[in-house]
Order: structure tokens, then sequence, then C-alpha cells
């Protein structure tokens, strides 16, 4: 299973990129070690009840969970919590303590319990049909005596048909049960997620004042290093020329030649700057076409694959363009990369973006360009994440909400 960091550093479970046969799959080995779970659990609740009645009893007033108790739930909530997360992407907690554990595992217990009887009467109804078949088909010995006559083999497999559909339906709900419990049990309370939402805003906008302020520098530092360079030299060449066109009127000409070149590498510099600051694409044809020009302009070959069926909000756009263009600008200059690959999927909710370079690696998170990057992102409550090994490859990943 592959995973990416988000912007907190955790690692998050790449399940949403598989198909639906392996998801599927995925869920029925999460929920069958559910079910063992769950026995597990019950063994410990039956064993937990006495002692907990005792420690009430003696406790003199103070509810308090024996050690051993406490340690068990606290223990399997925690491996319950990794299940959620690793087979079902349910990576939501907080801080809780025994009470809360034993509580969890009260309710998840006939949860857990229930995904196994239907995955067991899965099983079961999959062998009744596999030796309803090779009695028909094979060996002659017909189930009930009943032969293969075409009406009852279609009644046969529309009643399996109905029977399997009502089975994954109850697989889908034990899911959703699972984490129905785990966000009730072990989630924020109401409270705890308004901080957390507050702590993230305030977070978030300090990110956007350091991005905006960074973004500044940046201008300022193209200005000076470039177009204020060329304007210089511009002048003095224009000088030169005022002062020759009184007696040398060829190299009066020639230094007329070299400032007019030098205007136009000037013209060129500047229209960078603007293009690298907010590029006029990405109001007029759209993003589509704003990293088109990206892909044109840069070195090392970059493919576009954009797989989007509507025109996601405008700060999006500008979000994503400004994911590729800075991560494609790395590859030109830092990775020695052959080649850059762009992916943008999505729907109404959520836009992802993928850049793959196979490059050298080594990327720094924390680098300016990239630290810029996940703070634009942040902004938008979206996740960016970067995966760069010593040796390669580079794969930025961006989530970033659409509404």
């Amino acid at each position: 299973m592959t995973e990416s960091a988000d912007r907190t550093g955790a690692a998050v479970p790449e399940a949403r990129h598989r198909g639906f046969v392996a998801r599927l799959a995925w869920a029925t080995a999460g929920l069958l070690l559910g079910a063992v779970s769950a026995a597990a659990e019950l063994v410990l609740l039956a064993v937990a009840a006495p002692v907990m009645a005792y420690a009430l009893a003696f406790s003199r007033g103070q509810r308090t969970v024996p050690k051993v108790v406490a340690e068990g739930a606290l223990n399997l909530s925690a491996l319950e919590r990794r299940r959620l997360a690793t087979f079902f992407g349910h990576a939501e907690g907080a801080g809780y303590g025994p009470v809360r554990a034993l509580a969890y595992l009260v309710l998840r217990v006939p949860v857990g319990l229930l995904g196994g009887v239907i995955l067991l009467l899965i099983m079961y109804g999959a062998a009744v049909g596999v030796s309803l078949m090779i009695g028909w088909w094979i060996t002659g010995t017909y189930m009930d005596g009943i032969p293969p006559k075409p009406w009852i083999v279609v009644y046969t497999a529309v009643f399996g048909l109905v029977l399997l559909f009502i089975a994954v339906q109850g697989l889908a709900g034990v899911v959703a049960l699972e984490r129905k419990v785990a966000r009730r049990c072990l989630g924020p309370s109401p409270l705890e997620a308004y901080e957390r939402r507050i702590a993230q805003l305030s977070v978030s906008r300090a990110e956007v004042i350091d991005a905006v302020d960074d973004e500044r520098r940046r201008i300022e530092r193209d200005l000076h290093d470039g177009v204020q360079q060329r304007l210089v030299a511009l002048g003095m060449l224009i000088g030169r020329a005022r002062r020759a066109s009184g007696g040398d009127e060829e190299r009066a000409r020639d230094l007329l030649r070299q400032a007019h070149e030098e205007s136009q590498r000037a013209l060129e510099d500047l229209r960078e700057v603007a293009w690298r600051v907010y590029p006029a694409a990405l109001d007029g044809e759209g993003l589509r076409t704003a990293l088109e020009t990206v892909a044109e302009r840069s070195p090392v070959p970059v493919t576009i694959d954009y797989d989007l069926a509507a025109r996601p909000p405008h700060a999006v756009e500008t979000a994503a363009y400004f994911v590729v263009c800075e991560a494609v600008t790395n590859a030109n200059k830092h990775s020695a990369a052959a080649r850059v690959a762009v992916r943008l999927t999505g729907d109404e909710k959520m836009l992802h973006v993928l850049i793959e370079d196979d490059g050298t690696g080594g990327a720094d998170p924390a680098g300016g360009g990239l630290a810029g990057l996940a703070r634009r992102v942040a902004a938008l409550d979206g996740t960016f994440g970067i995966d760069s090994p010593p040796g390669g490859p580079t794969v930025i990943r961006a989530e970033l909400p659409c509404g």
C-alpha cells in the first residue's frame, strides 16, 4: 500500500487510488480481521465485567477503571484504530481515556460480529452455489432431486444475485457503522473539534501571510536581478550611443543596435516575471491552457494528463497551477530529470494533482519553494505531500477541495 504525507506529516493511506475490486477485497479483509478482533474483545469484556463490578463495589465512590482492564481496552482500541486507518481510510482520532475505550469496545463488538456473520453467509452461499453447479453440470447428482431446467437455472441465478447484492450492502453498512462508532467514541468532542478547527484556521492564516511575503520577495528578486540589470545596461548603451553620435556614426549605430537588442531582452524578462506572478491564461482559457504553456516553456519534456470534466473554482485553479509550475521549475533546476509527468484528476468535490519526475530525488520539503506550495495548499484546506528518496523519483501530490 502506497502512502503519502499530508501537510502535518502524517501518513495517509492511498486507498482511493485502488480499483473497485481491490477496494472490495481490501474492505473484506478489514471486516474479517474486525470479526476476529471482536471475538477477542468480547472475551475481554466478559472478563472485565466482574472485575469492574468488584472495583465499583469496593471503590468507596471513586469510579476508576482497574489498571489491567484499562490497559487492555486502550491497546485493543489502538489496534482497532490502526485497522480502520489501514483498511477503511479512517484515521480520525483524539486523546481518550480507558472509559471511552471501553465504551467503544462495547459498541463495536456487535458491529464486528455482525460483519463476521455476513461474511460467513456469503461464503456459505458461494459454497452452495458451487456445489449446485457441480451437481447440475458435472456429477449429475441433483440437489433435492431438482434437475437444471432453464427456468430453474434462471430463477436460482436471479435469487443468488439478489442475495449477494443484499449481503454486499450489508458489508457496506457494517463499514459505515465501524466508522461511525469510532468517530463517536474515539473522535474529538464537538468542543475539541471546534478548537482544532480554530487552530487550523489560525495556522492557515499565518501560512497565507508567509506565502504572500515569500511571493513578494521572489518578485523583488526577479526584478532586481533580471529586469533592473537589463535596464541599467540599456541606459548605459544609450548614453554611449549619444556620446558617439557626433563623431563616430558607425559606432553609434552599433551601440543603438545593442541597445535595441537589450531592450528586447528586458521586455522578455519583464514578460517572464509577469507570467510567473500570474498567467493571464488562467482568467481566459483556464487551467489546462496555462499548464500547456508551462510544458511548452520547460526545457525538460513535460506530459500533461488533464482529466477534469468541469472547470474548478478560480482559487483552486490558481493553487494547482502554482503547484505544477513550481514542481516543474524544481525538476528543471535541481533534479536533473529527463521527463516530468503531470496528472490532474478529480470531481466537483476534490482536485487531485500528481507530479512525478525521474530525477535524482532528495528534494527537501522544508525548502523555500516546496514549503511555500504547502502553505498555499493549506490555505485552501488541502493536503500536500512529497516523496523524494535519494536517487528518485520525486512524486508530489496535492489535493484541493473544490467546494
